[in-house]
């Protein structure tokens, strides 16, 4: 429908239908006549051969390996490491070899697909442990201490599982986090035997907040509860290992720091010194505490040590 006037100015115009002169198919969105998508692809070409230049693809190495990633969180069932890892060697390997060929861009990228489907399926299986569904009373355990962390009213030690033993259950788990009577916490390295409580990790308290059993899993540890009665030390039936001996080292290095402060420092001053140097904020009084909070510091005595 078209129809014709004329301007205050005396000019005539002309008023018709969107697109002039075209047919739009039933169903459709462009004009027949409009020929889009040659000249798409044309600049989708330059566009990839400018960032194919030199020094440019490195950058897309990043994106390409995160795509891996992205794959393996949509797959249907968990994959298989050893394939996994064997495709993503053999790729690389090919990209290599193709250095000099006009493919080696393409095969990069698809490398980097391929060594990020593995990593995300080596990481899955790294991390991956035993996590304890419902409550166990009266466990036996026995097993090396690796971290030890003093608090305000408790103490707290992750234990390194050697042996558990239930009267009614036969679950087993790597590592547990047990908290004890202030100052009753063993040391760092020494193997102990104790009787236990224990809990699945604690979710979310609310949805949305802060997933305590997620950052339990990804420390490896299985379930948390508190130690009944007295801990008892005993020979180890094999050695901790390097990492044990340099977490051992490392805390007696901080106790010593700690003792030192103590002794030189009084009041606020060494309660703050020593939270900044050992992570021990136990002796922090409520008032500086809330203070820190309030002023914006707090995340300093949370990272500190």
């Amino acid at each position: 429908m078209a129809e014709q006037g004329t301007t205050p100015g005396g000019k005539r115009g002309y008023a018709g239908t969107w697109p002039p002169r075209a047919v739009t198919p039933a169903g459709g969105y462009m004009p027949v006549r409009v020929n889009v998508w040659p000249a798409f692809a044309e600049t989708l070409r330059q566009w990839v051969c400018a960032e194919a230049g030199a020094g440019r693809l490195l950058p897309w190495v990043p994106v390409a390996f995160g795509t891996g990633i992205a794959f393996y969180f949509g797959a249907g069932r968990e994959p298989v490491l050893p394939v996994a890892a064997a495709v993503a060697i053999l790729l690389c390997a090919l990209a290599i070899l193709l250095r000099r060929h006009k493919l080696f861009p393409a095969m990069v990228m698809i490398a980097a697909v391929a060594a990020g489907f593995a990593m995300a399926t080596w990481r899955t299986a790294y991390v991956a442990h035993g996590v304890l569904a419902r409550p166990m009373f009266s466990v036996a355990l026995t097993g090396f201490v690796e971290t030890r962390d003093i608090r305000e009213k408790t103490d707290r030690f992750v234990l390194r599982v050697v042996s558990m033993e239930s009267p009614r259950d036969a679950t087993k788990l790597e590592r547990v986090r047990l908290s004890v009577r202030k100052g009753t916490a063993p040391d760092v390295g020494s193997f102990v035997e104790l009787k236990a409580r224990l809990m699945p990790p604690l979710g979310p308290q609310r949805p949305g907040s802060y997933d305590f059993g997620r950052d339990l899993y990804f420390q490896g540890i299985g379930a948390s509860g508190f130690a009944m009665g007295a801990i008892g030390s005993r020979e180890p039936p094999a050695s901790g290992g390097f990492a044990l001996r340099y977490a051992a080292v490392m805390q007696n290095l901080r106790d010593a720091i700690d003792a030192r402060i103590r002794t030189t420092l009084d009041g606020d001053k060494r309660a703050i010194a020593t939270a900044l140097l050992t992570g021990r904020r136990d002796a922090i009084t409520t008032p500086v505490n809330d203070a820190m909070f309030i002023s914006g510091l707090g995340h300093v005595l949370s990272i500190s040590g």
